[in-house]
């Protein structure tokens, strides 16, 4: 099951980033805490707005933008 619908990319909230459901969290802070060690569960305590998928989410939007053929030009 996909979580993308989670993900809200508007113009008018954080210059057009991609967030997380019209909020003013961006994926990459998800993905930068996740990074820096902070769990999942410490998100969710600092962010009581964000749900556990919401942090799925990013890491599917994060996965799907990395997911891409290579192409070489000879």
């Amino acid at each position: 099951m996909s979580h993308l619908d989670r993900i809200t990319i508007d113009p008018e909230i954080c210059g057009g980033r991609p967030c997380i459901r019209g909020l003013r969290i961006r994926v990459s802070d998800i993905l930068d805490m996740l990074a820096g060690g902070v769990s999942r569960e410490e998100i969710l305590q600092d962010y009581p707005y964000l749900e556990a998928d919401d942090i799925t989410a990013a890491l599917e939007f994060a996965a799907r933008q990395t997911d891409h053929p290579v192409v070489r030009v000879a």
